[in-house]
């Protein structure tokens, strides 16, 4: 099943006013966070990418045309000659797309319609999002439905308290937003291209296509409780690098217990970037 990636936008939530690099490229451990992304979508046997590129494009493209496999996988230097042991990309299609500096994630979908439009369905996630949510569990239950698409619906993230005020200012009762009936959209899609006809010229994936498709009961939410977590903020990010070097990164499905240990994982991030203050 082919994969979209809307990985294109500015990102100014990561930006440090001194870098154009785009947020999809930001490091956790040795590698971008695209990447983690991609190698969670490989791990279910979705290897064929396209990357819907705007802002920072050279970066991505630059990052795969040079890609280092020894980053990530074990190997033997013999004779000057590297022998992998492993390897993440060589079985990937990759397919690079300019969908604009300023377009909407509507828009940049719409420009990589050619690609996708005769398949039974499709994947797409905004390429800066990581968990462990079972994907193949997600797309049997969309496969089974009517519904046109259907989204990755997770628990608000935040520990902010929601108080209840009547009408005369008294507070009438206190919430953690986990507390409550709310989900947000976790970023991860499964699509059928029928969605094409709900997403107009410069319109929103989420605010025009998805809000029409769940007023006609063509939309789904597959609701997950595991782990799930963005990158959209410094201190995000930081969180999701600390979690890498101490070896609890649940979003890396592809590798065992055995293979993510904490001294592992401390070796690999003492060669990665240090995050922003």
């Amino acid at each position: 099943m082919k994969v979209v990636l809307f990985c294109g936008g500015y990102g100014m939530r990561m930006r440090d006013g001194q870098s154009d690099i785009p947020k999809p490229m930001t490091t956790v451990g040795p590698r971008p966070l695209i990447w983690h992304v991609m190698r969670y979508y490989a791990h279910f046997g979705h290897k064929d990418f396209i990357l819907c590129l705007g802002y920072g494009a050279h970066h991505i493209k630059d990052y795969f045309l040079d890609y280092s496999e020894t980053a990530s996988n074990d190997f033997v230097l013999s004779g000057g000659q590297v022998e992998l042991l492993g390897s993440d990309i060589q079985d990937w299609n990759i397919t690079f797309v300019h969908t604009g500096l300023d377009s909407s994630i509507g828009e940049r979908l719409r420009r990589v319609r050619q690609h996708v439009e005769g398949e039974e369905m499709f994947l797409a996630n905004y390429a800066d999002v990581l968990t462990d949510l079972p994907l193949n569990d997600m797309i049997d239950t969309f496969k089974a439905s009517e519904a046109v698409a259907t989204l990755a619906a997770v628990p608000p993230q935040t520990a902010f308290h929601c108080v209840e005020v009547s009408d005369d200012g008294m507070l009438t009762g206190i919430k953690t937003l986990q507390d409550m009936p709310v989900w947000l959209n976790g970023g991860y899609f499964v699509l059928r291209p029928e969605i094409f006809d709900y997403v107009p010229e410069n319109g929103d994936l989420v605010a025009d296509a998805c809000t029409a498709l769940a007023a006609e009961g063509r939309m789904l939410a597959y609701r997950h409780h595991g782990y799930w977590h963005p990158a959209d903020t410094v201190k995000e990010r930081t969180a999701l690098e600390a979690a890498y070097r101490s070896g609890q990164s649940p979003w890396m499905v592809w590798e065992t217990a055995s293979q993510r240990d904490p001294l592992q994982a401390t070796i690999a991030g003492l060669g990665a970037p240090e995050p922003a203050a």
